[in-house]
């Protein structure tokens, strides 16, 4: 009987400086990968990823590619340097918002200069809906969906005022994400823990 395993593949927020180091330090295959990104790109995305500043890995524009260079670059080396093909792994690819991305080339829909460039365009676009907003994410961990939305509704406050709190993912039971307005999202942390949650975490995303 075939695996039903899945690989899902991370979004915006899963970023740290260093990721994907050890791998591009030790395998020939995987520093291909990150020479073809920055290559296709133009900018040297590798030294933003190994290097940083976190601020600047964090914004949009660089996030979204780096974290698909960082997942196809380990597939591949599961490929080439230990002979595992995608399809004998897993049965199933699938990601969180740009992860999206890296599950279509990884499972070579897409091809990685086609991702690379959608991605960019894909976080510019979104970098200066960012810049035209002050807007924010945080996980609230611990809690049912509703009441997810009773704190969601709560900080938001009125409406009228401008401010903005909704689900943006559902992504398990008890791991729901939240987007709005800076504020909004600020009070929601505090309104979050007074209903119970176990966490309630700001997501590093500009």
């Amino acid at each position: 009987m075939k695996s039903k395993t899945a690989i899902v593949f991370p979004g915006q927020g899963s970023q740290i400086v260093g990721m994907g180091k050890d791998i591009y330090d030790n395998f020939e295959c995987a520093r291909e990968v990150f020479q073809r990104v920055d290559d296709i790109l133009g900018v040297s995305l590798s030294k933003i990823i190994f290097e940083g500043p976190s601020e600047e890995l964090t914004k949009t524009e660089n996030t979204q590619p780096a974290l698909m260079a960082v997942s196809i670059a380990l597939t591949t080396v599961l490929e080439k340097e230990f002979g595992k093909k995608l399809e004998d792994i897993c049965s199933f690819v699938a990601g969180h918002s740009l992860g999206e991305y890296s599950a279509l080339c990884a499972a070579k829909a897409i091809s990685l200069e086609e991702t690379a460039k959608l991605l960019q365009v894909r976080g510019r676009e979104m970098a200066k809906c960012g810049q035209q907003s002050s807007g924010a994410m945080a996980a609230i961990l611990g809690v049912e969906i509703n009441v997810a939305e009773e704190i969601a509704k709560e900080a938001a406050g009125e409406v009228s005022l401008g401010e903005i709190c909704q689900i943006a993912n559902d992504n398990s039971v008890g791991q729901i994400v939240i987007s709005g307005t800076k504020s909004a999202i600020e009070r929601a942390l505090i309104i979050a823990k007074e209903k119970g949650a176990k966490r309630a975490i700001a997501l590093p995303v500009s």
